[in-house]
């Protein structure tokens, strides 16, 4: 599939991505926070099937800026910036894990700037977004025999001591339990990580959860939810916030995990078909 690169500059650096497919525009948003956005490249390749499809380096790492407060503002701001650019006045956003997350946030904050917005198995907004249960439910499928060495590494965070290899190290051991079937995971792809724009963001999203789930109610951009039925993501996390946006829907796909689209290919195009055919 052909790629066009673009460059789109903001008042405190530029952000890099890249534009590939025919038809109505969609901006899609990796998770994280603080990750390379190469492991969404498959998901952005299924869309764009039928869409004209962007992606971008969020900051933190090159090809972008690796500078920023990484607060929540900022990445709405980007969002806008990366529009601005491709000279899109109106767009679909689909956002994944932290991106569906700041996906909530735009639609609130940038309604004249969305067509609708769908989030693919995202941190929710309601509560602490699920974000305990996650974190729990990755470490109960961890086995038993290298459980331990997750704990040397929890501690190391918890002293301030742990480094980008140590994170990365911990996300290895992670990695399969992100999948419905553990044994069946694929490899871990190479991963890139900030640390910077990992804990800022991290910091930042949990200091407005309030802010946001108050916020939800008055959502008035079409807004879809994807969740895994196995995702250590409770279910719940998306389909509660969907809940509480008047209009919003969500489904629940049977027997995947986190990278749903991974375990069930086609389903995130499906559902960003539903919800364009919703706005029309």
């Amino acid at each position: 599939m052909e790629r066009t690169t673009f460059t789109a500059a903001t008042g405190t650096g530029d952000l890099t991505g890249w534009v590939a497919g025919d038809g109505p525009p969609v901006l899609a948003v990796h998770g994280g926070p603080g990750l390379g956005h190469e492991y969404l490249d498959g998901l952005v390749e299924e869309l764009a099937s039928r869409y004209r499809v962007a992606t971008f380096q969020q900051r933190g790492l090159p090809p972008s800026t690796e500078q920023g407060d990484f607060t929540v503002a900022e990445a709405v701001t980007d969002l806008v910036a990366v529009l601005d650019h491709l000279g899109w006045a109106t767009a679909y956003l689909m956002g994944h894990s932290w991106g569906g997350h700041l996906a909530f946030h735009a639609a609130a904050a940038i309604p004249g700037r969305l067509d609708g917005a769908l989030a693919v198995d995202p941190l929710g907004a309601v509560g602490d977004g699920g974000a305990a249960d996650f974190g729990a439910t990755l470490r109960a499928r961890v086995p038993e025999d290298v459980r331990a060495r997750l704990d040397e590494l929890d501690e190391k965070e918890s002293a301030g001591a742990l480094t980008l290899e140590d994170d990365l190290e911990a996300l290895g051991i992670l990695w399969p339990s992100y999948f419905a079937d553990a044994q069946a995971a694929p490899p871990m792809p190479a991963v890139r990580m900030s640390m910077a724009a990992g804990d800022g963001l991290w910091a930042d999203l949990v200091s407005r959860l309030q802010v946001l789930e108050a916020s939800l109610s008055s959502i008035t951009v079409p807004v879809g939810v994807l969740v895994g039925e196995r995702s250590p993501m409770p279910p719940s996390a998306g389909t509660g916030t969907a809940a509480r946006i008047p209009g919003a829907w969500s489904h629940v796909e049977p027997g995947v995990g986190h990278f749903v689209w991974i375990e069930s290919p086609g389903c995130v195009l499906v559902a960003m078909d539903r919800l364009v055919a919703g706005r029309g």
